[in-house]
């Protein structure tokens, strides 16, 4: 260490590292914020020009974990991707896998995602009803057409029910 190190005040130390050196303010880092890791496809709201590069790396991924896992169809059918519970499933479970395995996570992400995982099964289950083994099945989806009419819902909104 040379004498120059030595004698600099904490003010030169501060800015010499860049901390606070757009508003003076010591507290502020300075950097880049933007989220670490993987963000999560939103499928309800993405756009059908996106669509295609996330539904080809979604695909990519399924099928590699997989066969790296052992998944038996009963979990995951090859028709996976019609069924939208489980894409919502599989892509949060993708999501967790990309940002665990993030070349900025300190590495503890692995262990992380492996224990999502081995809850995986039972979420896998009940996102599929195993309906699929002699080919596809359409599961015929919820309506709330007709579950309650206007006026009935306004006078249920009127008061808190909370007894």
């Amino acid at each position: 260490m040379d004498d120059e190190d030595e004698e600099m005040s904490v003010d030169e130390i501060v800015a010499a590292l860049e901390l606070g050196a757009a508003t003076g303010d010591p507290g502020d880092r300075g950097g880049d914020s933007a989220p670490l890791g993987a963000t999560p496809v939103k499928w309800r709201d993405l756009p059908d020009e996106q669509a295609r590069e996330h539904w080809i790396a979604l695909r990519d991924w399924v099928q590699w974990v997989t066969v790296r896992y052992d998944v038996p169809v009963a979990l995951v059918p090859p028709c996976w991707w019609r069924h939208a519970a489980l894409v919502e499933e599989l892509s949060a479970l993708h999501t967790a896998w990309n940002a665990s395995f993030d070349r900025t996570d300190a590495g503890f992400g692995p262990v992380g995602w492996h224990e999502r995982w081995a809850l995986a099964p039972a979420r896998l289950r009940a996102a599929y009803s195993g309906s699929c083994s002699s080919g596809h099945q359409p599961i015929k989806p919820r309506s709330w057409a007709g579950a309650a009419d206007g006026d009935e819902w306004d006078a249920w909104t009127s008061q808190a029910h909370g007894t």
